[in-house]
């Protein structure tokens, strides 16, 4: 897959990691809340993360 320079990524774990930078490969990507409000960092996800 192509990398994605408009996405960094440094989590090595993903199936849709670069393997050659730290981008992703993905055309685009999922970002969800995983609580009632977002008020930090902490309180999202990358939700198209897919371990390898």
């Amino acid at each position: 897959m192509e990398i994605n320079s408009s996405i960094e990524c440094e989590v090595d774990e993903c199936k849709f990691h670069s393997e050659a930078t730290d981008h992703c490969t993905l055309d685009k990507i999922k970002v969800e809340k995983n609580e009632m409000e977002a008020t930090t960092i902490e309180s999202t996800d990358c939700g198209s993360f897919e371990v390898k």
